[in-house]
């Protein structure tokens, strides 16, 4: 069994995760966040997963973009190579200068994307994610959670080519949703969930209220 290790190797570094199904709101929190801890004289990295590095573009654009099929297991071990190097080379290096790291999307996705929505074993995926990641894990995950259905109009509203997630139907989206919310209820000490179809600056304040209380 994986061995799973705080993100604070050093005392004023820290690291959030937002999570949650596609169209959320993400991005427009992890920017709000940044430039709210940059107000504050905090030295913040903004990365997310896949994507966060050189080879993980590589990745990224296989996992999202390829237009063949990528069997199931294949997918979850793309995804956990990407977060191997991304956390080796990105995450903990910043982590241990002391800086804050904000990251779109971390292992709460594969268990959620691969475990649930391509209905893969949950428990093998978050194991395998733990080995890449060598058992790190964010202080805070922020889970923004949304009906597929609100989600998807968000999507369609962006006028935007769907990813190969994205592009999934009602019931896998709704798989995902489940998973993310059983997570957020089994380690209710690191998840912070919040109802996405709240305002965006009401979201922002309780995400900042919440990563002040670890600061």
């Amino acid at each position: 069994m994986t061995e799973v290790t705080s993100a604070g190797a050093s005392p004023s570094g820290l690291f959030v995760t937002l999570e949650g199904g596609d169209g959320v709101g993400k991005t427009t929190q992890a920017r709000l966040l940044e430039e709210w801890l940059a107000g504050q004289g905090r030295t913040v990295v903004r990365t997310r997963e896949p994507g966060g590095t050189e080879v993980g573009v590589l990745i990224r654009d296989i996992v999202l973009h390829h237009r063949g099929d990528v069997a199931p297991r294949a997918e979850a071990l793309l995804y956990a190579a990407d977060r191997a190097h991304h956390i080796e080379t990105v995450v903990r290096p910043a982590i241990a200068r002391g800086e804050v790291v904000i990251q779109d999307r971390y292992l709460d996705s594969s268990v959620a994307y691969q475990g649930a929505g391509r209905v893969l074993d949950a428990d093998e995926v978050r194991d395998l994610s733990l080995w890449a990641a060598d058992g790190l894990l964010p202080q805070v995950t922020v889970l923004l959670d949304l009906d597929p259905t609100a989600a998807r109009a968000r999507l369609d509203a962006d006028d935007k080519p769907f990813d190969r997630l994205e592009a999934e139907k009602h019931d896998f989206h709704a798989r995902v949703r489940s998973a993310f919310l059983a997570l957020a209820a089994s380690e209710p000490e690191r998840f912070l969930v919040l109802d996405a179809s709240r305002p965006v600056d009401e979201i922002a304040a309780a995400i900042r209220e919440r990563v002040s209380s670890v600061l």
